[in-house]
């Protein structure tokens, strides 16, 4: 169709007149948009709600119920950033993020019909399914695009998109609770038309971003710009998707990013309940949200100071901070509460999730230091396979080792000690992993059928 046409990769070709500093935006449209995914607890007591305005009426879903939404549409995310990411290098960043929001927008569609028809297979297919395939496109199509334009500043510029992403929560919140809150009436929880409403606004949003996005021009580097040839292993050759899957390098960063997630996600899913069990009568449940609320800018800020950072000092530096501070801090968590002091609990878990966002943001450059820009969003794809595993495991040690606690007769307050060593055994795990990652042996190389084995591209 010759409308679509527009949304070709060769019709997104930048002039020479345009201005770098017009894409950080265009990922931020998408990035915000699809961060909506970490505010999605404000819809679990309303969901619990839909028979009746009451959680104990006969055929109300349960809160647990409810929580599998996430868990599924983070599963998507990782499994469509994997199985899309090659696709994407080929038809190009605007194809790719239109595509983002017709799946992201259409998943609340279809999950508005589901919540109508009170139907959980139907919510989940919407907002699980086709909404996570929407969060796994919309996650990755601006990354490498990002890369190629700021080949100079790596860090800052994927730092600046995926800081949208940890940001999206605090817009999609209060806007989901006004939208309710709006609509409601009777005995409806105004889900329905909340649902219906967010579909269209960040559809309309995300093409901001689908309007907006250009690649550069093949070989267009920043005035002065010269490519760096000593130190911080930065590659100056490409290495295919395929060809990084049978490296030893892929596989170290897919472990580094999932227990970086793991243990940070871990903390993010259990924040209120913790606080306030940890100190008991001391932290209310008011001073749990702000605590919650305090996290999500923590997460939200790392993504670019650390990713920034990580231009200066190098990206293997930066993520062996994560691992080693990570690691002394979750093992401090269970004695700032044994010590009573809910300041330096708070302290502790701000630093830890500035790194858990500082830890998505650096990954893009890591990966392009080791693998070249050509297929790096493809490789981001696949190594997000790590945020799939590590968005179940996180709550699973957390929740399930704090439950055996209890039923073994552990205090409450004393249930989450053993679950945060466990988190700093897996820190120091990834530690060790960065530790062994090399440059990428030249035998991995792209190279044309006129280069000879042996000569970087």
């Amino acid at each position: 169709m010759a409308l679509l046409s527009f949304l070709d990769r060769d019709r997104s070709i930048a002039d020479s007149d345009f201005s770098r500093w017009l894409v950080p935006p265009a990922a931020l449209a998408i990035h915000l948009c699809i961060g909506q995914v970490y505010a999605l607890s404000v819809f679990k007591i309303p969901l619990s709600q839909l028979i009746g305005g009451s959680p104990k009426a006969p055929g109300n879903w349960s809160q647990e119920t409810i929580s599998h939404l996430f868990q599924i549409a983070i599963v998507f995310l990782g499994l469509s950033a994997a199985a899309f990411g090659a696709w994407l290098e080929r038809v190009g960043p605007r194809r790719a993020m239109f595509t983002s929001a017709c799946c992201f927008g259409g998943g609340f569609i279809v999950g508005a019909i589901g919540v109508y028809l009170h139907q959980f297979w139907l919510l989940s297919l919407g907002y699980g399914v086709l909404g996570g395939i929407g969060l796994g496109i919309g996650y990755i199509s601006p990354v490498s695009t990002l890369i190629k334009w700021f080949p100079d500043r790596p860090g800052m510029a994927t730092g600046m998109a995926i800081m949208g992403f940890g940001g999206g929560a605090m817009i999609a919140s209060p806007l989901s609770v006004a939208l309710m809150n709006f609509y409601k009436s009777g005995l409806s929880q105004g889900v329905t038309k909340t649902f219906l409403t967010m579909g269209i606004v960040y559809f309309l949003f995300m093409m901001f971003g689908v309007f907006t996005v250009r690649l550069p021009k093949p070989g267009w580097r920043p005035k002065g710009f010269i490519e760096p040839t000593t130190g911080r292993m930065i590659t100056r050759a490409n290495v295919s998707v395929n060809e990084a899957m049978r490296t030893p390098q892929f596989y170290l960063l897919w472990i580094m990013l999932c227990v970086n997630v793991t243990a940070g996600i871990g903390v993010i899913e259990q924040a209120s309940p913790m606080i306030q069990e940890m100190f008991p009568g001391v932290i209310k449940a008011s001073a749990a949200a702000g605590f919650v609320g305090l996290l999500s800018i923590a997460n939200m800020s790392g993504r670019f100071l650390w990713s920034s950072f990580s231009d200066v000092i190098g990206r293997r530096a930066t993520y062996a901070t994560f691992f080693a501070l990570g690691a002394v801090l979750y093992w401090c968590i269970p004695i700032s509460g044994h010590m009573g002091k809910p300041w330096l609990f708070v302290l502790i878990c701000v630093v830890v999730l500035t790194m858990y966002g500082g830890g998505f943001a650096t990954i893009p450059a890591y990966l392009r230091d080791m693998f070249g820009t050509m297929q790096v969003g493809a490789i981001h794809g696949r190594l997000l396979t790590a945020w799939s595993l590590a968005g179940v495991l996180g709550p699973l040690i957390v929740n399930r080792i704090r439950e055996s606690q209890i039923a073994a007769g552990v205090a409450k307050a004393d249930a989450y000690s053993l679950s945060m060593h466990v988190m700093t055994v897996l820190l120091v795990v990834g530690f060790l992993s960065n530790l062994f990652v090399r440059p990428v042996n030249e035998r991995h190389h792209y190279r044309t059928a006129a280069e000879p084995a042996g000569v970087p591209t």
